[in-house]
């Protein structure tokens, strides 16, 4: 049996679905919310792209290596964006939580941190992870703070460590949370909600 499994998180005003082929207008929608897409930094896909990277995520979670969930509105039952654990590594208990992005009228709201704490509730408390990884363009400064407001540590950046869809040089910022840091970071995510 797989370590990690399709899975449903349900929180206050938000469920963490398993992303499906059914969610497609949704995230159509969503992404046209603020058009995404047009972000130089993130990757966030075009509306005739989205069964493309719906299919994408899907082939991934296939071969073990990411869990692809579609982040749904409790308030409205409707798509909000996507999120993942990515990088999966079972033998040494680790994850990414990554390629997340949300409609434009979501962001700045507490859906997105509901999602964190859903995720990294998951990843120590049932997956038994050592720590949880995020990664980050440079340039996303926006995500660089909601990282660091979460209480990740700072590992370090990979420069030149990819290209943005402009073509230029992305710098990736690396941060972490270990298992050990997690109990006092809960305490403090379940204090402001």
């Amino acid at each position: 049996m797989p370590w990690i499994e399709p899975v449903t998180l349900t929180g206050e005003s938000v469920r963490l679905e398993p992303l499906a082929k059914k969610h497609y207008d949704d995230l159509v929608a969503a992404a046209s919310d603020g058009e995404l897409w047009n972000l130089w930094y993130t990757l966030v896909p075009e509306p005739g792209g989205m069964m493309a990277e719906i299919e994408r995520r899907l082939a991934l979670q296939d071969r073990g290596s990411m869990l692809p969930f579609t982040v749904i509105e409790s308030a409205t039952g409707r798509a909000a964006g996507m999120t993942t654990y990515m990088n999966i590594d079972p033998e040494n208990r680790r994850v990414e939580i990554g390629s997340t992005w949300l409609r434009k009228s979501a962001q700045r709201t507490a859906v997105n941190t509901e999602c964190k704490f859903l995720l990294l509730s998951h990843a120590f408390d049932t997956l038994d992870c050592i720590a949880v990884e995020f990664r980050t363009s440079s340039a996303n400064v926006q995500s660089r703070r909601a990282i660091e407001r979460l209480g990740a540590k700072l590992d370090g950046i990979l420069r030149s460590h990819a290209w943005h869809k402009n073509g230029t040089l992305r710098d990736t910022v690396v941060y972490s949370i270990t298992a050990a840091e997690w109990p006092p970071i809960r305490s403090l995510m379940v204090s402001r909600s």
